[in-house]
């Protein structure tokens, strides 16, 4: 799993949530609808999708080429 990245995209509306569910995804850098943020493919992040996996889509995220 080095190496690997995740997309995960908030794909709902974080209100009528548990205070865990809006903690989680605040603490995984979701604020609004349709943001996307990448992330290491971890144990603890994987743990951290499984508590709302009604709100975020998670795809792998291909990897970007370096340019100078």
């Amino acid at each position: 799993m080095p190496g690997r990245k995740l997309k995960v995209t908030l794909t709902r509306s974080p209100i009528g949530l548990l205070p865990q569910q809006v903690r989680t995804l605040r603490a995984l850098g979701l604020r609004r609808i349709r943001q996307s943020v990448r992330h290491d493919d971890t144990p603890s992040i994987r743990g951290m999708l499984a508590l709302v996996p009604h709100c975020v889509r998670v795809e792998e995220a291909e990897e970007m080429s370096r340019e100078a």
